[in-house]
């Protein structure tokens, strides 16, 4: 399972006035400590960018890769800017994503072809709404999947996000335990080895203790390897969250078990 920082993200004020003002430093600094954290991603969500779209995506994408070798996803609503910080990539990019939205699937879904990059399909209804059960998202699935191939992206590039939502929903427990039946179900349905990925900050998004939050998280984060999840969306700072990964990494991964591993 791939730890993907999530902290890179225009809803830290830091990070937005970085990119307001230009100023890489702040942003070299996080990126640094995500890394030394356990990081084995980033993820760049620079929100909309509904102004000068193109440019701050590259300052953002250059600015990270100006301190880091880390694979980069490209986390925006704007598919001007997903094409700039694909342009400006070093490595091949994730693009964080698309769904069965018209305007996002006949906008985003090119892209990844144009790019042979890696694409995450999420897991929602063509309204942009959350399914409620597994057997919808599977079916859901299978619609991303066969636009996917309309496009001409190969199966392998795909990777699907069943959606986490927060536990505190009325029916929160409910559906994040569906999202662990449709990451089990995923590859037997569509007929190959299905990477999947989900945010687990979602889980513990609503106000609630911070204590009982980090046990949430690490508890259920052994569940979603568990049941096969191929990465991870987190927020890396969750030192706890980030050992007990690890302690499932070396629980479940083949060969002799090692203490040093964790």
């Amino acid at each position: 399972m791939i730890l993907i920082a999530d902290n890179l993200t225009v809803t830290n004020s830091a990070v937005q006035r970085a990119l307001d003002e230009k100023d890489p430093e702040p942003i070299r600094q996080l990126v640094k400590r995500c890394e030394a954290a356990g990081a084995e991603a980033i993820d760049i969500n620079s929100g909309p960018l509904v102004r000068d779209a193109e440019n701050r995506m590259t300052f953002l994408v250059d600015t990270v890769q100006g301190v880091t070798n880390l694979p980069l996803l490209i986390d925006t609503a704007s598919p001007r800017a997903i094409e700039a910080a694909l342009c400006a990539c070093r490595k091949k990019a994730i693009i964080n994503g698309f769904s069965l939205e018209p305007a996002k699937r006949e906008a985003v879904l090119p892209l990844a072809k144009k790019y042979d990059a890696d694409i995450i399909g999420y897991l929602l209804r063509p309204d942009g709404h959350v399914s409620s059960s597994a057997d919808e998202r599977l079916q859901i699935a299978c619609a991303v999947y066969e636009a996917c191939c309309k496009a001409g992206i190969e199966r392998e590039r795909l990777i699907l996000d069943p959606i986490i939502v927060p536990v505190a929903w009325q029916d929160g427990n409910f559906q994040n335990r569906e999202v662990l039946s449709v990451i089990r179900r995923l590859s037997d349905l569509l007929g190959f080895p299905v990477r999947t990925v989900a945010g687990l900050s979602n889980l513990t998004a609503a106000a609630g203790p911070q204590g009982e939050k980090l046990l949430l998280e690490s508890a259920y984060l052994c569940m979603l390897a568990e049941a096969g999840l191929s990465m991870v969306l987190m927020n890396i700072f969750h030192q706890e969250t980030v050992r007990a990964a690890r302690a499932c990494r070396s629980l479940m991964q083949p060969g002799v078990f090692a203490w040093e591993e964790i």
